[in-house]
């Protein structure tokens, strides 16, 4: 089975064709980054504006890349959300409309169930059940794994992301967009050390993830060390991402140890930062928990992803309505 898959929940236009929900025969990807750049975030009417630029092109592309015509397409499976609505609402509009044209059957994904299907997209993906920490800008979450459609939460940020938070600091410190990238390179010349940041919730009998007192930790020591050097830019960096990276990586350990699992999947945008890889793989591996993470192409939005986890919803019989819409929080959780 053929699926085409469409994203644009927040500042990625992405399309893929997906074989079986594991083959990707292509994947095109449409940043705004350069758009978004000098606001250092994401603005949400320039964001759908270019959506409505890209869909078109990048779905040709797609297709065209993929070496297929839509006729030989099985079905297409869209972001439905969470998201920028505005954003959301292009991407779902078009598959929408795409799908009952060509009389193909066609789903609404949600966007956390298909950064979880990125893992099955590589060389190494883990068996049944697993546990799958979900770390990117937006949302940092855990789930436990069952199956394909199984996923069920175990905890989620109260407040800012992972990801939010190293954009929030990056721009403290003016180190530019997008925030996790400069402070993942920034970090590798700082001592991760040098200054004592909280580990919000470390030490609570929860799943659950608590950025912002870090990041507010971040600027009470800016406001106390003005002008910082780059060395001391370095080490701040370090200090910080050693945080975040301390706690997502014992949070994540404790729920599989919690729920027998042997396997834990890293997927999300955050998912690509190289201290959280290779701290996440070490601690896992003392536990001999074996850990599983996207190749780094797919742990940022992208619509292989959606075309995986729209595979098994179609091809459990899954059909969506001609009105159903998108959402921007999961209608079922807080963040």
């Amino acid at each position: 089975m053929k699926v085409l898959g469409i994203e644009s929940s927040c500042d990625e236009t992405a399309a893929a064709v997906v074989a079986d929900g594991r083959i990707v025969q292509s994947s095109v990807v449409a940043s705004q980054v350069d758009i978004h750049r000098p606001y250092d975030g994401v603005v949400p009417e320039l964001a759908s504006r270019q959506h409505l630029r890209a869909v078109v092109p990048v779905v040709s592309r797609a297709l065209a890349e993929a070496g297929i015509g839509s006729n030989q397409l099985d079905g297409v499976a869209v972001t439905r959300g969470p998201g920028l609505i505005g954003a959301l609402l292009v991407g779902f509009s078009f598959a929408k409309a795409y799908a009952w044209a060509l009389g193909l059957p066609w789903v609404g994904i949600d966007h956390l169930e298909a950064h979880i299907h990125s893992v099955f997209l590589g060389d190494d993906p883990p068996p049944f059940p697993f546990v799958a920490l979900m770390v990117s800008g937006g949302h940092t979450c855990l789930y436990h794994v069952t199956g394909p459609t199984a996923m069920t939460p175990m905890g989620q940020t109260r407040d800012d992301a992972a990801g939010e938070a190293f954009d929030k600091v990056a721009k403290m410190l003016a180190l530019g967009y997008p925030g996790g990238v400069v402070i993942d390179r920034l970090a590798a010349e700082g001592d991760p050390a040098k200054v004592a940041f909280p580990r919000p919730f470390l030490n609570r009998d929860t799943f659950d993830f608590s950025f912002s007192g870090l990041k507010s930790a971040v600027r009470r020591h800016l406001e106390t060390h003005p002008a910082p050097s780059e060395k001391e830019m370095a080490d701040i960096a370090a200090s910080f991402q050693e945080a975040v990276v301390d706690v997502l990586a014992a949070k994540a350990v404790a729920a599989c140890r919690r729920q027998d699992c042997r396997h834990l999947a890293l997927v999300g945008g955050v998912a690509a930062n190289r201290r959280l890889r290779h701290r996440l793989s070490a601690d896992a591996r003392s536990h001999g928990i074996a850990v599983h993470i996207p190749h780094p192409a797919l742990c940022g939005d992208n619509a292989a992803m959606v075309a995986a986890a729209g595979f098994h919803r179609l091809a459990a019989g899954e059909r969506a309505p001609l009105d159903e819409d998108v959402f921007s929080r999961h209608p079922t959780r807080s963040a």
